[in-house]
């Protein structure tokens, strides 16, 4: 029986879920350089071990209120489009293997977060968690914009 690994994290209430295989690291929130005339969801970039990263905050991208950081928050490292992004979440809270017999299509009304960037839903015992398609979140533009940003 297939089964998918997932790294689950939450922004606000609500837990999502990415395939762990996109996934490069975990890190806990470091200066972000600010870049002008970039969208509000973008919050900048940052150096880490000589590599730039841009950083995006997906609260802001889904239209989330907007939280300071905390102790909790950190930024998901993650291959997206063969570029590396940094994903600003508010905590990261497991690993997980979800059966595939497990995971859904997205219902037709899904509010809070836009159902393109959505690949699924899992259900874990009674939680629910939305399974994002990373390729997907971010559009044609903003990807341009990225390769300019970074290089």
């Amino acid at each position: 029986m297939a089964n998918r690994q997932l790294i689950i994290f939450n922004l606000g209430q609500e837990e999502f879920g990415v395939g762990i295989e996109q996934l490069k690291e975990i890190i806990r929130p470091q200066k972000i350089v600010s870049v002008p005339n970039t969208p509000a969801f973008i919050e900048g970039i940052i150096n880490l071990r000589g590599e730039i990263y841009p950083i995006f905050n997906l609260r802001k991208k889904f239209g989330f209120p907007d939280k300071a950081f905390d102790d909790n928050t950190k930024i998901i490292i993650v291959n997206v489009n063969n570029m590396k992004v940094g994903f600003v979440v508010d905590e990261v809270s497991e690993i997980i293997r979800l059966e595939e017999e497990n995971i859904e299509q997205a219902p037709k009304l899904v509010s809070g977060v836009n159902r393109k960037y959505i690949s699924g839903v899992g259900k874990i015992e009674e939680r629910m968690v939305i399974i994002l398609d990373l390729d997907l979140v971010l559009q044609t533009d903003e990807k341009e914009e990225l390769r300019k940003m970074t290089g």
